[in-house]
């Protein structure tokens, strides 16, 4: 039987270790670690966010129980509370720019959009995370209750996370979004709680084109009707000015008929069918899955420290470990969903396997009575 190596050795491959290094050295503070390290403390916890541990003993007792298969990947025992001064005091800028590399790959390797338009597009939405006031005051929210809010921007190719923040629960989404640098010429897409008109302005002023959806209460002032045969479901296409702004844009009435549902979009896109406008904001759900998934799958609700620092520190690894799965389904051309290939490796990380071998479809040898047919 050939060797293998660990699946967990075998996932870490993926992060060039001489470039890891080079960003432990770029973002280290404090004095230098005795046998600590960076690697230690990430490899723990991906670890941790590819088997569900859900505290700073459960991921010490499991990285200790299995010593012997991780003395290859360069990581030492270490104490609680050894792993848990590093979450609080180095800094989390490091997973930052170490996810922002992993995402360059995983963009090059991704599936691209189904729909014809060659630009880049974007999904803009944010999440709540409930927290207790007391145990984390930076996260204000209400006079008694505490939250973060988490901005994601998703890229459509491949449904990567291109933009991520985290902010305080009552830090609004429009704050947010007018810091992003979207590419000229993009498309982005987002629901009415980014509604800003000077924002709209300024989106059309960088030639980035976005789909929303018009609020009831806009005051818009009707312009021509676009010609030309409606696509079905359409029942309005139309240029409107909003009330105290100069520009151009578009509002299209559409009636969905799955759901007999009436909706009023809001463009600057003036040059797509109507049709594909309603097809772009139906996208938009795709970050609500993405929300759903990394809420119910990953470690972002329970936090094993109470800094701020290293709530971002466990979230830039939990987003760095979808990015591993994105990245594994990409390159490998696996059929499974991520949600699958997570639930296997739980069982197998520590096994040593061959990693594709995990996914693939079991084969069993047919016998004699498997090809006979018995008559009674």
């Amino acid at each position: 039987m050939a060797h293998c190596s660990t699946v967990l050795s075998q996932i870490v491959r993926i992060f060039p270790r001489h470039e890891f290094l080079t960003l432990a050295n770029k973002y280290h503070v404090g004095q230098k670690f005795r046998s600590f390290s960076r690697w230690t403390q990430f490899v723990a916890l991906l670890t941790a966010q590819l088997t569900g541990r859900d505290s700073l003993r459960d991921i010490v007792d499991n990285m200790s129980a299995q010593a012997g298969k991780l003395y290859h990947l360069g990581v030492k025992p270490f104490s609680r509370a050894t792993l848990s001064r590093a979450n609080e005091t180095q800094p989390h800028q490091m997973y930052e720019e170490l996810f922002q590399r992993l995402l360059v790959r995983c963009q090059n390797l991704a599936p691209k959009k189904r729909f014809k338009i060659k630009e880049k597009l974007y999904l803009l939405d944010a999440s709540m995370i409930e927290l207790t006031l007391s145990l984390f005051p930076w996260a204000k929210y209400q006079k008694s209750k505490g939250a973060a809010k988490l901005h994601i921007g998703l890229d459509a190719d491949g449904y990567l996370p291109a933009f991520v923040d985290l902010t305080e629960g009552k830090e609004h989404e429009i704050n947010m979004a007018r810091e992003l640098e979207l590419p000229k010429g993009s498309y982005v897409v987002f629901d009415r709680g980014y509604t800003d008109y000077s924002w709209y302005q300024d989106l059309c002023e960088e030639d980035i084109r976005f789909v929303t959806r018009l609020k009831s209460n806009a005051v818009t002032i009707p312009g021509l009707k676009r010609r030309g045969r409606k696509s079905p479901g359409v029942l309005l296409d139309q240029q409107v000015q909003l009330k105290g702004t100069n520009g151009t844009y578009r509002k299209i009435v559409y009636l969905d008929e799955e759901t007999d549902i009436t909706y009023e979009f809001l463009t600057n896109a003036l040059d797509i069918p109507a049709a594909t406008v309603a097809e772009l904001y139906k996208e938009r759900w795709q970050i609500e899955l993405f929300f759903k998934w990394i809420k119910q799958n990953l470690k972002v609700k329970s936090f094993l420290g109470t800094s701020r620092n290293a709530v971002m520190t466990q979230i830039w690894i939990a987003l760095c470990a979808y990015l591993v799965l994105a990245f594994l389904k990409f390159q490998s051309k696996i059929g499974h969903s991520m949600q699958q290939m997570l639930r296997l490796l739980q069982l197998n990380l520590f096994e040593r396997r061959d990693f594709m071998g995990l996914f693939a479809p079991l084969r069993t040898k047919k016998t004699l009575c498997d090809k006979q047919l018995v008559l009674i």
